[in-house]
């Protein structure tokens, strides 16, 4: 594996890929056909390189070298591997690395729907959500307590951004996830129930027997501040509520996903 020292921003013009591009354009970037990524750590970077997905190239931090990144180095075949001092990284990529390393890696293409829905029991449905550290922890979560899949509709974060997938410790290469065009009722089709998380009073409350009884569950989730848009919760089968007491009147999203996720988990 080449060893690539940069002592400047501008030497090799692949370093776009770490540097000048936005997450959306590393989205449009096609190397042999598919979109780009960048994974951040290296015990994010190992999961999905465990997950199947192909590195492109890597940037470290020379200490590294032989530090964190060796095991990286060692798995990743023949890929260029550039490195450079400290500051002069930050300087290229804009930010401290987390751990001194970073992978670009061809995007996969998502799963069809009715794939991933097809031996599914337990969904979460990210709705709008856009705050990409509640996705990457709505994720660690979902992977950690044993959801089956993950759908997403469009406007809401992408799980592979470099932050989600940072903050959900490689969970977004764990969890199978793909897209979902609205309208969420469609979930009916695949024989889900879906659940609603709103604050209203006439909701279900979490820990209702009934609950824990549905063969299938789809959980939807909203965004961070006005949460479910109406038609979305006047669509849903059922809608249900964490109660709140001290007069705290929500949990964070991605809280709230967590205890929703392990209370609706099936019993058997």
């Amino acid at each position: 594996m080449p060893i690539i020292p940069i002592t400047s921003l501008d030497e090799y013009p692949e370093l776009a890929l770490f540097a000048s591009l936005t997450e959306a354009q590393l989205r449009q970037q096609e190397l042999s056909g598919q979109g780009v990524f960048i994974a951040e750590s290296p015990k994010v970077i190992h999961r999905a390189l465990d997950a199947g997905y192909s590195p492109i190239a890597l940037l470290t931090e020379e200490r590294h070298i032989k530090g964190d990144a060796a095991s990286l180095i060692e798995r990743c075949g023949t890929i260029p591997v550039y490195t450079g001092a400290r500051a002069l990284l930050a300087g290229l990529t804009g930010y401290t690395l987390t751990r001194g390393v970073l992978a670009a890696m061809r995007r996969p293409e998502p799963p069809a729907l009715e794939t991933l829905l097809a031996k599914a029991r337990r969904v979460v449905v990210i709705d709008g959500v856009v705050d990409s550290t509640n996705v990457g922890a709505i994720f660690r979560s979902a992977a950690a307590l044993g959801v089956d899949a993950v759908l997403l509709t469009p406007g809401s974060c992408d799980p592979l951004t470099r932050r989600s997938a940072r903050v959900s410790m490689g969970a977004t290469f764990l969890v199978p996830w793909t897209w979902i065009p609205p309208p969420l009722t469609r979930l009916r089709d695949y024989g889900f129930t879906t659940v609603a998380m709103a604050l209203r009073e006439d909701a279900l409350e979490l820990g209702d027997p009934r609950l824990v009884e549905l063969e299938r569950l789809a959980l939807i989730l909203g965004t961070e501040g006005d949460g479910l848009a109406p038609e979305t919760i006047a669509g849903a089968d059922l809608v249900v509520r964490i109660p709140m007491a001290h007069e705290v009147d929500s949990l964070n999203v991605a809280a709230a996903a967590a205890v929703a996720i392990w209370e609706l988990r099936p019993r058997r």
